[in-house]
């Protein structure tokens, strides 16, 4: 009777979990869907950080065939990806919450609304400060010689590249609250480790940008102003087995 039983829950789980996603997915796909006709219009602002810096009667190219209408589709996605983030962050609430203490279910809340806030503030600052900043000093050093026409699918692999960088390095306060909280790690360590950390985050600057200086440190300063962020809050948090006892 009982291995008959056993496998009930662990089936209703990956229920549970299809269902989760699926509405993930539709979430997403609703925002595609609304949004795909101003795919062009989307483009055209998403680009315009780059096009304000192109020299005088120059534009941006297309080297691809498909190009013009592939391009803008691929970054309408994108976006819906971005706007659904809240409703993905909500399944996966969803999903664990059945599994939380009482306790646990009002700390985990606030870090799924700060998660999404950060994330957010990432793509803004890359796009309205970054961007700016960048592409004035790729079009200022470009020889004299040299005509710039960058090709669109190029950009939109560069500036999604660089919304994924800032985004996902502005939820260093999350991770860091998280580690604390499960008890990985105490913030004294953490704070006894600060001038490794912010080495680190120059290192993962210049991974994560392109090889120039500027860009490298627009992304490693947020970084070490967010670790400090979450030391901050992580006082808040105590470790996982502390709260439960």
């Amino acid at each position: 009777m009982s291995s008959i039983e056993d496998p009930q829950p662990l089936i209703s789980h990956l229920s549970e979990l299809r269902d989760r996603l699926l509405r993930a997915l539709m979430a997403v796909l609703g925002v595609f869907f609304c949004l795909v006709y101003f795919s062009s219009d989307i483009y055209t602002f998403v680009s315009a950080p780059l096009v304000e810096q192109l020299p005088e009667g120059t534009s941006m190219i297309a080297t691809d065939v498909a190009s013009p209408f592939l391009t803008p589709i691929k970054l309408t996605m994108m976006v819906s990806i971005f706007i659904a983030v809240p409703m993905i962050l909500y399944q996966v609430w969803a999903f664990i919450a059945p599994g939380l203490y009482k306790h646990e279910k009002r700390l985990v809340i606030p870090l799924l609304l700060s998660s999404s806030l950060l994330f957010y503030c990432g793509v803004a600052f890359a796009y309205f400060l970054v961007f700016p900043l960048v592409f004035s000093f790729f079009t200022s050093i470009s020889p004299i010689d040299v005509q710039i026409a960058t090709d669109i699918s190029s950009y939109l692999d560069f500036i999604l590249s660089l919304f994924m960088a800032f985004g996902i390095a502005f939820e260093i306060p999350v991770a860091i609250i998280l580690l604390v909280w499960t008890g990985v790690v105490e913030p004294d360590d953490l704070r006894k480790k600060r001038p490794y950390i912010i080495v680190s985050a120059f290192v993962i600057g210049m991974f994560l940008t392109p090889p120039d200086i500027l860009s490298q440190t627009l992304l490693a300063v947020p970084m070490c102003l967010l670790f400090e962020v979450g030391l901050l809050f992580s006082r808040f948090y105590k470790p996982k087995d502390a709260s439960e006892e």
